[in-house]
């Protein structure tokens, strides 16, 4: 009865970590600037990969596997922001600037 809970548990938070991918995906086509794409790559890495480790983590039990994907996870939380933001910030002080395409076309109008 317990692994029947724990493995619909497990399926649902591992269906919330695609689902969460998928839009990532999605929005990963599109956006087409630079900066949002990095968002949203980042999102998808930390939002999306963590909840299908944790849903792992919960399929597996309590187990040595589940202590070292969690750790993982742990690792994920505190290293993809700050990957983001130093990518994003090199970008913005090389002078990669937004696409400011629509901005001058309708402040010219």
């Amino acid at each position: 009865m317990l692994e029947n809970i724990q493995e619909i548990v497990s399926n649902i938070i591992i269906t919330a970590g695609i689902i969460f991918m998928l839009f990532g995906v999605i929005g990963l086509f599109k956006f087409k600037n630079f900066y949002t794409r990095l968002l949203v790559t980042s999102k998808i890495d930390t939002v999306g990969v963590i909840t299908l480790i944790i849903g792992l983590a919960v399929r597996n039990g309590v187990s040595f596997f589940s202590g070292k994907i969690l750790l993982l996870a742990v690792i994920m939380m505190i290293f993809n922001p700050l990957i983001a933001h130093t990518l994003a910030r090199s970008a913005y002080l090389s002078g990669h600037e937004l696409d400011n395409e629509k901005t001058e076309e309708g402040a010219s109008s």
